[in-house]
């Protein structure tokens, strides 16, 4: 919350906003990174859960983005995420094209992530 004000003049989104947004539409969301898990069945994508003051955001990040952008993805304590959003029914996805590293903004405030790999 006391971020959110920084992260919309960049255009991020909360958490409550991606949840109500329409299929296929772009958007930017970020949040401290709670998890992170690459299935063996998923063919080399990970997902990504992010919570902020409004809950959380699911994000998918195809192989060739983990590649390209393997330290924002595993370092990032607070990650932005611009992507395109993927909706069934009510399960909303932001399917990743481009990650931000934004932890700097977080200062010493400690954070932690269950990770799966």
């Amino acid at each position: 919350a006391l971020l959110r004000e920084r992260l919309s003049a960049q255009r991020f989104v909360s958490a409550s906003q991606l949840q109500r947004a329409p299929d296929r539409q772009l958007a930017r969301a970020a949040g401290i990174v709670t998890c992170r898990q690459r299935p063996g069945t998923a063919s080399g994508i990970v997902f990504v859960t992010l919570e902020d003051e409004t809950g959380l955001a699911n994000i998918v990040v195809h192989s060739r983005l983990v590649e390209r952008q393997r330290r924002e993805l595993l370092g990032a304590r607070l990650l932005g995420v611009l992507g395109q959003v993927q909706r069934e029914g009510e399960v909303v996805h932001l399917v990743a094209k481009r990650l931000v590293d934004l932890s700097s903004l977080l200062g010493r405030l400690p954070t932690a992530s269950r990770d799966f790999h």
